[in-house]
């Protein structure tokens, strides 16, 4: 009951805050609990984002059918994004990039009823990228960078396995108009060096290009990281998280409920980064799946 009434609460922020700006007067009966809980079931409608089994990919399985309550899913330790379909239930893994083709298990607690499920991971082969940065500091950091860095990854881990409620929509807009210039789960050489593979998928566009949330949330993270340079991360409820890097300017603050399609900030090149673009990653159970499949 207290996810529901948490994605509620979210939802009908996100409503009330709509409304505001059309210069409407919210009526009674929404502000009722039972209102509350109509309200979250509109917002739970949603089209799934496409399916594929692969490292960075995910899969969706289909759970119980006509059990009132949100089962519970786990996936390598991690709590899943389970939604409504219908009577049913469904989970969205996310699989790590770095996994193996192999059969896995997702973890599923039914009314207390334990259950396991497989499912198979198929190979997936991803492309080579050399890039050439002028700060070599972004490449290889100094002591002091070094300590900054290893902070960072500890906060960025916190942010993305953040589960709140239910989620409020998979139906993504692309965040921002511009050309698709670096896909994601590239294997990286910069400056000649092996480097992480590429966690997010790049739109190459003009500094101060407006910069669009992909779907209703609430901001959970602004701020000023060495590598993603200013970011901006929202929660859109159930373990769906959606991070915005680089930006020239952040135009929101910790908290704030958006509507889908508000502007968070514009393009820039902050941050390790070869000219303006948009970093757009989207995590699902703490792991970065290809945002691609949201589309």
């Amino acid at each position: 009951m207290d996810f529901i009434r948490s994605a509620t609460m979210l939802c009908l922020d996100i409503l009330i805050n709509h409304l505001k700006k059309q210069g409407i007067k919210m009526v009674r009966a929404i502000q009722s609990f039972a209102g509350l809980t109509l309200l979250a079931s509109a917002c739970a409608a949603q089209a799934f984002p496409t399916q594929q089994v692969v490292p960075g990919g995910l899969v969706i399985l289909p759970l119980a059918s006509q059990e009132e309550h949100r089962p519970m899913a786990y996936y390598a330790g991690a709590r899943v994004t389970v939604v409504s379909e219908g009577d049913s239930w469904v989970a969205l893994v996310g699989i790590p990039l770095d996994t193996e083709p192999s059969l896995q298990q997702l973890k599923v607690n039914l009314g207390g009823v334990q259950q396991t499920i497989s499912f198979e991971v198929q190979p997936k082969h991803y492309r080579t990228q050399h890039l050439r940065i002028k700060d070599n500091n972004k490449v290889e950091p100094d002591e002091d960078s070094s300590e900054r860095i290893v902070q960072e990854m500890v906060l960025q881990k916190r942010l993305t396995k953040q589960y709140t409620g239910e989620v409020l929509s998979t139906e993504f807009i692309r965040p921002v108009a511009g050309r698709d210039s670096g896909r994601f789960g590239l294997r990286r050489i910069l400056n000649g060096q092996q480097r992480q593979p590429h966690s997010g998928m790049d739109i190459a566009a003009a500094t101060g290009t407006p910069v669009k949330v992909v779907a209703p949330g609430r901001v959970i993270y602004t701020g000023n990281l060495f590598f993603s340079g200013n970011v901006v991360y929202v929660d859109h409820g159930g373990g769906l998280i959606s991070m915005y890097a680089h930006l020239n300017q952040i135009n929101v603050k910790n908290g704030e409920v958006l509507e889908q399609g508000d502007y968070l900030g514009t393009v820039g090149s902050s941050g390790r980064a070869t000219g303006p673009h948009l970093h757009w990653s989207v995590y699902l159970n703490g792991t970065a799946i290809n945002p691609a499949l949201f589309l």
